[in-house]
């Protein structure tokens, strides 16, 4: 069995915590994150073995389905990706910056994973929501040219659900704004 990452995000808090409570119950599985985030949603990120996680997803979803906005389950997830969740991703220059905006929380991993994964860039930061009105993003950099396949890989995985908002590359930011960032 490999390791796996799940995430339901609810527009009720109250609908959270009890597919949250589902979850636990379902599979052994680590809750990584349990909580509220804008505007009122609530998220819930899991790890575990690939069936584990397939199967406490599974039950959120087909027992608590009438307030999911969205789901997903990622077997193998790229490393990356909890360092950028957290902000402690450390880059010491940006050759070429890449920013992906999404209507939800659960795509932007979706996103950053298949980011990771298309193409050598390095994940930023990933905000899930937090002070954006339920909106989140993704930052990344790298060469121009994987920045650019990476955002158009990230875009193409959100597309289908109706979940991306915008996105850009800016090839050499100026230092000033990199500063902001890192």
């Amino acid at each position: 069995m490999s390791k796996a990452i799940g995430m339901v995000e609810y527009k009720t808090v109250s609908a959270g915590v009890v597919a949250a409570d589902a979850m636990v119950k379902t599979a052994e599985i680590e809750v990584i994150e349990a909580e509220t985030v804008c505007p009122g949603k609530y998220i819930v990120i899991i790890s575990g073995d690939l069936s584990a996680v397939r199967a406490a997803v599974d039950v959120a979803r087909n027992n608590y389905g009438t307030h999911l906005i969205d789901d997903f389950v990622l077997g193998n997830p790229h490393e990356s990706i909890f360092p950028a969740i957290y902000g402690a991703t450390h880059i010491e220059n940006i050759s070429a910056l890449g920013i992906l905006e999404t209507y939800d929380a659960a795509s932007i991993i979706v996103a950053a994973d298949e980011a990771a994964k298309t193409a050598i860039v390095d994940l930023i930061e990933l905000r899930l929501a937090r002070g954006m009105c339920g909106k989140s993003y993704l930052m990344l950099t790298g060469e121009v040219a994987a920045v650019e396949a990476a955002i158009e890989r990230a875009k193409a995985a959100v597309g289908p659900k109706g979940m991306y908002l915008d996105s850009s590359v800016i090839a050499h930011p100026d230092q000033r704004i990199c500063d902001k960032i890192l």
